[in-house]
């Protein structure tokens, strides 16, 4: 398949646009370790934009695939590369099952034995760890199913092989989307720092209602209906009634981390499910709601119980707010202050 795009009123062919990268990204491995987020984000965004124009798959899917395969490595403990791609070929996957040579970075041999790698960079290698080869391979591999939304979607189903994956980039991109940026980490306090609360780390204790269980997040005890915040930039995964948290909230942040509130005693009719949000949004308020069929509320003193959960691809595990919650007050008393 030949792409043609065109830049400035010159047409470009892959080929083109290939040895136009390479004068601007010649390292297969950047040193990003001392950079500033801000640089970083901005040269990342600079390569979603370049590959994007060549392929026609918005720089906002090409970010959220990565920005999943970099959730991922932080989930697995797998390592991570020196580049600004977190994208990852195993040998085999980008040379070919059956080729000989497994570190070879002939595209046309490649290509003989149905491997992925790809030359994004225009230097005639098709490195594995070259930033933009790897993006490259990434986009042509979901292009082969077509560029649609539909076709994408089926494309990252064929190459992830899980509907889980497929779902959590199409949240990523949606935040990205709406934004236009990539720099979407800032974290806000789940309450106004004027309100009056007050909570302690007890994550792990031991639950008895409804069977032996631990808690799994934060209890911040407040008065009846001091409003509730988003911690994150994200996407509302779900909102309603839980037998055990009551009324309830469920946000996906671009970490992987789905943020968990509950007890409510109401939500934010301004927001609904498949919405993005913003740090320091209200989604809801204080309540005491939950241990019961819907409805159910004043079973215990009103307060929101906050919880993390990290996604590692197959399942969601608990971790402890509480240090989070910590930074996150501290980081926006400075921001206030200054």
């Amino acid at each position: 398949m030949l792409l043609i795009i065109t830049i400035c009123g010159c047409a470009l062919t892959g080929a083109g646009y290939r040895a136009e990268a390479a004068a601007l990204n010649p390292s297969a491995k950047p040193a990003v370790e001392s950079k500033d987020m801000k640089t970083i984000f901005n040269e990342r965004k600079d390569l979603f934009d370049k590959v994007s124009a060549v392929t026609g798959i918005p720089w906002y899917m090409l970010a959220a695939v990565d920005q999943y395969e970099r959730t991922i490595q932080i989930a697995r403990k797998r390592p991570s590369g020196d580049g600004l791609i977190a994208i990852f070929f195993t040998e085999l996957e980008w040379s070919g099952m059956l080729n000989p040579d497994q570190g070879d970075m002939n595209e046309a041999s490649i290509a003989l034995f149905n491997g992925m790698g790809k030359d994004g960079s225009g230097d005639d290698k098709a490195d594995r760890l070259n930033d933009l080869d790897k993006l490259y391979a990434m986009a042509m591999f979901l292009l082969k199913q077509g560029s649609g939304d539909e076709d994408l979607r089926i494309g990252l189903w064929t190459y992830y092989q899980n509907t889980r994956s497929v779902e959590r980039i199409q949240q990523f991109a949606s935040v990205y989307a709406k934004f236009e940026t990539l720099d979407l980490h800032q974290h806000a306090f789940v309450m106004p720092l004027g309100s009056i609360y007050s909570y302690r780390s007890t994550w792990g204790a031991s639950r008895g209602w409804g069977g032996f269980r631990i808690h799994e997040g934060t209890d911040l005890f407040a008065s009846h209906g001091v409003p509730v915040r988003s911690a994150a930039y994200g996407i509302i995964e779900i909102m309603g009634w839980n037998p055990y948290g009551g009324w309830r909230v469920g946000i996906r942040d671009l970490n992987n981390v789905y943020h968990y509130y509950a007890h409510l005693s109401g939500f934010n009719k301004k927001v609904k499910e498949g919405d993005v949000v913003s740090p320091g949004e209200i989604i809801g308020w204080v309540g005491s709601s939950g241990y019961g069929k819907p409805g159910t509320s004043g079973k215990f003193p009103a307060h929101l119980h906050y919880g993390l959960y990290r996604d590692n691809g197959l399942t969601d595990w608990s971790f402890d707010p509480y240090p989070h919650l910590r930074k996150w007050e501290r980081e926006e008393r400075i921001r206030k202050k200054k």
